[in-house]
């Protein structure tokens, strides 16, 4: 590989999110292989960087179905007009929702697919009376978006910092992790603790993933927790609001992660792989019942963005619904995704830096440790997410890190979301550059660790 195109702050009038990293230039994609202006090939295995492309890049047929659109009409506003892509995109989404799910509601991305959410559980409960509720409670781990409403939603102090003047306090609770509280009880009883302390009858909402993506790659709460909070909606009345920004349309193996919870949620968003980077769009779902409370107050649910339900990026979900259908991709994930994990998780075996490899479909997740005692997060100062990163990038191999946080819930960690489309060479091969990456790190960081005080 030549020396790859990358630009820096300061070559480019672009306003980039981290001013002291290089980016590559990236000219063209093909399948799950992104390519500079040199030819340089990378081996896409988080989904064009953010976990997005799930059928690989250059589709013909989702291009075809854009360019058709486009053609006939590209945009109406969705307060004035309705378009058969949207109707047509609504009726599918809810045939495979779970049990009850009878609405949709289309947005641009999944930080709005939230926000959406938040003003419908908010909504629910005003429309009803019960204007007292309107915490959110969600587990301290987690990242479902940008915006100042979406950000409240987590407890990582690096992300809120900055922010805090504008941000709703919500409350959190830890995660359910190996470290911390691997049967759910202590996550349960960190939540009671939230209610007893502000009211139950304050709590609008439990908002979650039900299979992590940036915060915790590829963690999931024990069954045990998720009985527990079930257990809780019945008895205190507040809604269950599921983030499957990332985890909806296949990821994991089934249209919803949803679909494998001991309950039936009340909302649902999702949004990147229902574009699938194709065009920006996502959507919030909701049981039938929580959209009667509005129909039965005040039958207006105002406020959204120019694009939502826009015909344009609804006929390209439809055109990523048909094609996951007709190769069987969902069927693909469920077979091949556990054989993915259980190769990396083999490759990674004799690694004293990998403490555990999580995998749920094509979410899978590295959890790093300090190799001397195989428990202890690594120091931060090592920069060991943006290590991993950097030398998968030498290698063609393109790979998302999250590093430690201040609350002490999670270290180093890799997040791995491959395209549905991968072949099996391509996949032995993301596990081959990953596995090289991470014990050159590992080296390092034992060299590091010899080198006297």
């Amino acid at each position: 590989m030549s020396e790859p195109v990358v630009v820096r702050a300061d070559d480019t009038h672009v306003f980039p999110r981290e001013l002291d990293r290089a980016y590559p230039l990236i000219d063209r994609a093909e399948g799950v292989w992104l390519y500079d202006r040199e030819g340089n090939a990378f081996l896409d295995a988080v989904g064009g960087g953010a976990m997005v492309a799930s059928i690989g890049h250059g589709v013909p047929e989702i291009v075809e179905a854009a360019r058709a659109q486009a053609a006939r009409v590209s945009f109406l506003y969705n307060q004035q007009f309705t378009t058969v892509a949207q109707e047509r995109l609504a009726d599918r989404l809810t045939a495979l929702a779970p049990p009850g799910f009878t609405r949709v509601h289309f947005v641009t991305g999944g930080a709005e697919a939230n926000e959406t959410a938040l003003r419908l559980a908010r909504s629910y409960h005003v429309e009803r009376g019960d204007t007292a509720r309107w915490r959110i409670v969600s587990p301290a781990q987690a990242y479902h978006g940008p915006t100042v409403a979406t950000l409240a939603l987590t407890g990582r102090p690096g992300l809120q910092a900055p922010y805090e003047p504008y941000l709703a306090q919500h409350p959190h609770i830890p995660p359910s992790t190996w470290r911390f509280d691997p049967s759910g009880e202590a996550a349960l009883a960190a939540f009671d603790a939230v209610l007893e302390e502000v009211g139950p009858e304050t709590v609008s909402a439990f908002f979650c993933e039900p299979v992590s993506a940036a915060a915790l790659p590829a963690y999931a709460p024990p069954r045990r927790f998720w009985e527990g909070l079930a257990e809780r909606r019945a008895r205190h009345g507040f809604l269950i609001c599921l983030d499957e920004v990332v985890t909806g349309l296949g990821r994991t193996g089934t249209w919803f992660a949803a679909d494998r919870l001991p309950f039936v949620p009340d909302v649902i968003t999702t949004a990147k792989g229902l574009g699938a980077g194709y065009a920006p769009i996502g959507a919030m779902l909701c049981r039938e019942e929580i959209y009667d409370a509005v129909a039965a107050g005040s039958r207006a649910f105002e406020h959204g963005h120019t694009w939502d339900g826009a015909p344009l990026p609804c006929a390209v979900g439809l055109a990523v619904l048909d094609y996951l259908e007709r190769l069987e991709l969902l069927e693909r994930v469920r077979e091949t995704g556990p054989r993915l994990r259980r190769l990396l998780e083999s490759a990674l075996a004799d690694c004293e830096l990998v403490r555990e490899v999580r995998g749920h479909g094509y979410l899978l997740g590295i959890d790093y440790v300090d190799p001397s005692d195989g428990v202890s997060f690594l120091d931060p100062a090592l920069g060991i997410a943006r290590k991993i990163d950097v030398e998968a990038l030498a290698r063609g191999l393109i790979v998302y890190s999250t590093q430690p946080t201040a609350d002490g819930y999670a270290g180093d960690q890799t997040l791995i979301a491959p395209a549905f489309t991968s072949t099996e060479e391509e996949l032995n091969l993301m596990v081959e550059r990953m596995t090289e990456t991470v014990r050159a790190v590992e080296q390092w960081v034992k060299s590091e660790s010899a080198v006297p005080a």
